[in-house]
């Protein structure tokens, strides 16, 4: 009789946490809205005929094809993850070598061009996935070593292999995502306190200065000269309060006041002054529509998102799967947090998208997996 458990089950779909659904849903919602809204012609005649602008229906096709991803990696058997890993970062590291090898898009390698169809991939933004399921599986398999210092060197070395890389694009916010990652999964892995106390000491140390300078208690420029030891100038760049981006971010922001100016009726924002409209500054455009009420109302869901996938964490019944769920969402959580912190003058801006609302393939695709696997962690909670 042959027990070997398929490595895809559709009956774990009946098992999933269905309130997960309506979250996703919403916030997809949202996001088509807000593109919808600042990729409208400017000489509209009819609200119905507009709103399927080619961006929105570009959106559209990439959320759908998320669906189909989520359904997927729902109902896979997460622990066969496990003998994928090394194939996936071997992969990973390939097409983030691959990227110094094509032309540059915007003057940064961070994209592979794909002929024919008129779209780009961004490898990034995968192997941030990537990195959470190659260090969940290598700290379950050195759990009885976890305390000594070569677990931890091996597991730092898992991580900054592509943190270099991708800092090499340059691309510093999306590998500043992977430093929070690393820091949760090595407590949840047990790693040395040692290395922990540093990390968090050194990630607490990284901030403080942030705000520093954000609070203009230390001038900018006079941390230049000590800044641009470590840093490139157009990086020490960002951290300037006073660029034009933080300080539109900023008034779209304030113009959306309490109730907001009304969908498609802001001035700001369609007058061309804030940038990136509907992917980096996603935030302040739609606060710009919807005002205070409709900000918390979407941070109110990205608090469901993120509360609803910790719960996978504490119904996982083996370490592969609760490493896995903590590691996924706290990366989920910390691509809400820098977008919202850059886009309310906290943090610099970095170019992390907010996930589910900018627009983008990659990061709604890397997104929808990561939620899958959430999910197919959540749908064998009873398994023994």
């Amino acid at each position: 009789m042959d027990c070997t458990i398929p490595m895809w089950n559709y009956q774990y779909l009946t098992r999933i946490d269905f309130r997960t659904i309506p979250v996703i849903l919403l916030l997809m919602l949202i996001s088509l809205l807000i593109i919808s809204s600042y990729t409208m012609p400017g000489n509209l005649e009819t609200l119905d005929e507009s709103f399927f602008t080619p961006v929105v229906s570009s959106q559209l096709e990439r959320f759908l094809l998320g669906w189909s991803i989520y359904l997927f990696f729902a109902g896979f058997d997460y622990n066969k993850l496990r003998e994928w890993t090394w194939i996936l970062y071997g992969t990973m590291l390939l097409a983030l070598l691959g990227l110094f090898f094509t032309d540059s898009i915007q003057h940064v390698h961070r994209w592979y061009r794909i002929p024919f169809i008129n779209a780009t991939f961004q490898p990034s933004e995968y192997a941030k996935l990537i990195v959470v399921i190659a260090l969940s599986w290598f700290l379950e398999r050195r759990s009885h070593q976890a305390n000594t210092w070569g677990t931890a060197l091996y597991g730092l070395l898992i991580v900054g292999i592509p943190f270099l890389l991708i800092l090499k694009q340059p691309d510093l916010g999306t590998a500043l995502v992977l430093y929070p990652v690393t820091l949760v999964m090595f407590y949840f892995g047990n790693i040395q306190p040692i290395v922990i106390r540093l990390m968090t000491w050194g990630g607490a140390l990284m901030l403080t200065i942030v705000a520093l300078l954000f609070l203009e208690i230390i001038p900018h420029e006079t941390a230049r000269p000590y800044a641009t030891l470590v840093l490139k100038d157009y990086q020490f760049n960002r951290l300037d309060p006073a660029t034009h981006h933080q300080k539109a971010s900023a008034t779209a922001i304030a113009l959306g006041g309490i109730t907001g100016m009304g969908w498609r009726n802001s001035d700001y924002t369609r007058g061309g002054w804030l940038p990136y409209p509907y992917t980096d500054s996603v935030f302040p455009s739609f606060g710009e529509e919807f005002g205070l009420i409709g900000l918390v109302f979407l941070i109110g869901l990205f608090y469901a998102l993120i509360y609803l996938s910790f719960q996978a964490t504490a119904v996982a019944k083996d370490p592969f799967g609760r490493l896995l769920s903590a590691g996924i969402t706290v990366y989920l959580a910390i691509h809400i947090l820098i977008n919202i912190g850059m886009m309310s003058g906290f943090l610099p801006i970095t170019g992390v998208p907010l996930i589910l609302i900018s627009y983008g393939g990659s990061s709604i695709l890397s997104t929808m997996a990561a939620l899958g696997i959430l999910q197919s962690i959540y749908s064998r909670r009873f398994m023994f």
